[in-house]
């Protein structure tokens, strides 16, 4: 509960702080660039996602082995990622090269 409270806090304090700079950037003849710098802080902040869920729960969310499971069928076929020989992958002879 204390936590909670704590974080409120917190938030309600950076608020004021990001409203008081974007404030006085817009008003104050005088505001320099720690108001500025407060100011696009907070505005990036904003950019971040807040609607994220765990990759557990997302619908339609790949499974964390499956990168893992990819390399080793990779090194399994002697490090090649393709099933194409390797002759055709680089022309072999018949390409316009």
């Amino acid at each position: 509960m204390a936590g909670r409270t704590v974080r409120r806090g917190a938030c309600l304090l950076l608020g004021a702080l990001w409203w008081f700079s974007a404030l006085r950037l817009a008003l104050a003849p005088g505001a320099g660039v720690l108001e500025g710098a407060i100011a696009a802080g907070g505005w990036g902040l904003s950019l971040l996602p807040v609607h994220c869920v765990p990759k557990s729960a997302a619908a339609g969310a790949v499974g964390s082995g499956r990168w893992r499971r990819r390399w080793r069928e990779i090194r399994r076929r002697g490090g090649r990622a393709t099933r194409a020989s390797r002759h055709r992958r680089w022309g072999g002879g018949s390409g316009p090269w």
